[in-house]
């Protein structure tokens, strides 16, 4: 009797439902329908973009190794849009990535080298950073520019550069004629003072304005740079009056770049600023799920829930703990225990665990001084609230990454001066007043915990 590919089919989706459960299989693996096969590929179509992407992020290698396992010939699983012209045989990866290269390879020196790993199906995405993808995609997939420029923000390890780098991979795929430059805010700075130094201005001027995608990464790095910003602005002003795609990121929104021009600020937010949040439960253990799988190692549920609720910073230092107990677990040739987590990360956990929020300080203060938490945001200004909530910004600068403009909008969008100058008064106060010196100690103690 012939095996057929409904057949191995059939046998693949009762695997993934006894290894993934109801719940994850009837959302993301049931609307999975059997395309056909072509070469070392089989097809398999879904409804939506976004479920595409998810589950070739969550359940790609998954899937590539159940089909192997059933049909020695399947090498590669092409996951399509259902109704759209994707549903034609995608080239497998590793073709597209060698294609890229040798596109690559063609670009001046002033590109930087993009890590292979950050493509579009590694990137898992969540509410956090759904609109940032998004944008992301569409300007990768787009034949026209779709708007410019696309500005990316967000903290840092929230995975800027892992969309930027997407976005480069994914244009030099489908179309390797178009020159994509991709480099730093930083590099770009010393490429420019270069040509300053060796008067070539004029050939510094023609290798960036004659690219069809340019992108700057980190690019507050040039804030107070008055001449860097000068050509950056003229550089910008060049490509989008050619309709040649700009895309940007930083740490902050345009309008929150402190010495950067207030022209420049207008210019960067003519486009789509998409902002990256800090990352939820949920996203983070999705991304450790998939990290694990491509470390092919057996991480304890448990071991993945504690590092999603413990370390909330950010992904790069999540990704480096995952990374740090499985080299523990494979040198002392243990397996990886719960125990053996805590005991391996107590430095980061405890780093993690001394981290407030700005409104975990509002409470505590407004508790403090017995006010109303609201107060904290309210426009009153008389002593009794003024003064609570001056050291609540003084706390929050304290006790927090937070910058001043962000901790200004939490506190009812107030200005970063105003920050200032409450940080200003809270520490002319504590060197002046031994009492009110003690009330902040007080207060810090009872926030670190």
């Amino acid at each position: 009797m012939v095996d057929t590919l409904p057949a191995q089919w059939a046998r693949i989706r009762s695997r993934l439902r006894a290894e993934y459960g109801e719940a994850a299989y009837r959302s993301w693996l049931k609307p999975l329908t059997l395309s056909g096969a072509s070469g070392e590929a089989v097809q398999l179509t879904v409804p939506t973009r976004f479920m595409r992407d998810w589950v070739e992020a969550q359940y790609g290698d998954r899937l590539v190794s159940l089909w192997a396992s059933e049909n020695a010939a399947i090498k590669n699983v092409d996951i399509l849009l259902e109704g759209s012209a994707a549903a034609q045989v995608v080239e497998s990866q590793t073709a597209s990535m060698q294609k890229s290269a040798v596109a690559e390879s063609r670009q001046d020196d002033i590109s930087a080298p993009l890590d292979p790993r950050f493509t579009f199906d590694n990137f898992i995405v969540g509410k956090p950073n759904e609109l940032a993808f998004a944008a992301a995609r569409r300007v990768a997939e787009a034949e026209t520019v779709p708007f410019n420029p696309l500005f990316l923000y967000g903290g840092v390890g929230l995975g800027k550069t892992h969309l930027m780098h997407a976005i480069a991979w994914h244009i030099r795929k489908r179309n390797p004629d178009r020159r994509v430059v991709y480099l730093s805010a930083e590099k770009f700075m010393y490429q420019f003072i270069r040509a300053l130094r060796y008067k070539d201005t004029v050939a510094f001027k023609e290798q960036f304005r004659s690219v069809d995608v340019l992108m700057i990464d980190d690019v507050q790095f040039i804030a107070g740079k008055d001449n860097t910003q000068e050509e950056f602005f003229h550089t910008f002003n060049a490509l989008v009056d050619q309709n040649h795609q700009v895309i940007i990121s930083a740490d902050k929104s345009p309008n929150d770049l402190e010495g950067m021009e207030d022209r420049m600020k207008s210019r960067l937010g003519w486009g789509l600023v998409a902002d990256i949040h800090p990352t939820t439960y949920e996203l983070r253990l999705g991304i450790l799920q998939v990290k694990a799988e491509q470390l092919e190692s057996e991480i304890p549920p448990k071991v993945m829930e504690f590092l999603a609720h413990k370390i909330t910073s950010n992904v790069r230092e999540l990704e480096g703990a995952l990374n740090r107990i499985v080299a523990y677990a494979n040198l002392v040739g243990r397996p990886v225990s719960l125990e053996g987590t805590q005991e391996v990360l107590h430095d980061i956990l405890r780093a993690n665990d001394r981290r407030v929020t700005i409104e975990e300080i509002q409470k505590r203060v407004a508790e403090h001084y017995n006010i109303r938490q609201s107060e904290m945001y309210s426009s009153r200004r008389a002593r009794a609230v003024a003064r609570p909530r001056q050291v609540a910004m003084y706390l929050s600068k304290q006790l927090t990454s937070r910058s001043l403009p962000e901790i200004g909008r939490k506190f009812g969008g107030r200005d970063h001066t105003t920050v200032m100058h409450a940080v200003r008064k809270i520490e002319e106060l504590r060197a002046t007043d031994n009492s009110f010196a003690e009330d902040i100690e007080l207060l810090r103690r009872m926030l670190e915990g």
